[in-house]
């Protein structure tokens, strides 16, 4: 499976468009949207790199959320999971109690799981609180009939 433009939206949406590097609130260097592979400190980019960058980082997180699911997802589900492995990090989401949840089938109680990530720092972000609200909001909503045609078929 791969991100839908819904998806898309979602992830670019929170993370905003940064051309200039800039600390995170944990101080990891970023640029872009969200990325953080290779940032130096007052590296500018355009908004063709941050773009390019952007699908290098999504294919990295959709590879382990395709990896990391065993059972069928629909598209909604797929874009929130794929949000939220890119920006908790792969290894955050695949030793995750979500996804083990939802190889479970346990859909109503993965979508429980995405308010306990809101921790930046050790202190809770209120934009963290937000997208994550979002995610399971999208994790639990229905999909347009047209979306049906890509479901994730292990």
């Amino acid at each position: 499976m791969q991100i839908s433009e819904t998806g898309l939206r979602l992830t670019k949406s929170f993370e905003g468009l940064r051309l200039r590097a800039y600390q995170d609130s944990t101080g990891v260097w970023t640029i872009g949207y969200g990325s953080t592979t290779n940032v130096k400190p007052r590296q500018v980019i355009t908004q063709q790199q941050a773009d390019e960058r952007l699908r290098v980082d999504m294919a990295t997180a959709e590879h382990a959320v395709n990896i990391g699911v065993r059972v069928v997802l629909t598209q909604n589900q797929f874009d929130a999971l794929l949000d939220f492995a890119f920006n908790e990090g792969i290894g955050s989401f695949l030793h995750s109690t979500l996804r083990e949840l939802v190889n479970e089938g346990k859909f109503a109680e993965a979508a429980l799981e995405f308010s306990k990530w809101t921790k930046a720092g050790g202190k809770v972000l209120e934009g963290l609180v937000k997208r994550r609200a979002a995610e399971a909001a999208l994790f639990t909503s229905p999909v347009k009939q047209e979306q049906n045609e890509h479901t994730h078929h292990p």
